[in-house]
């Protein structure tokens, strides 16, 4: 599987050209998207058995929403508390 929309480069932008960050970005808000659509169509998910609810209810799964939340800029991160914590990290 390949990001092909949005592009992978235009992404990488949002997060300052960080592979680690985006992944991390991503992944956070594909588990909340997965943990909300779950929490609030639970009856669905038992009386149709669907593995993938997002999918079902929404067309597209949790991770392409996640990178066009991160590419139109609804998800985002705070640059110099990032730093501030990476740099911490490496103190340690």
């Amino acid at each position: 599987m390949s990001v092909i929309k949005p592009p992978i480069d235009n992404l990488l932008e949002k997060t300052d050209h960080n592979r680690f960050l985006l992944a991390s970005l991503a992944s956070k808000r594909a588990c909340d998207i997965n943990s909300m659509i779950r929490g609030q169509h639970s009856r669905v998910l038992a009386a149709q058995g669907v593995d993938d609810i997002t999918i079902m209810l929404s067309g597209k799964d949790a991770i392409s929403m996640s990178m066009d939340e991160i590419m139109d800029g609804t998800i985002s991160y705070d640059h110099d508390a990032f730093e501030q914590a990476i740099k911490g990290k490496a103190t340690k």
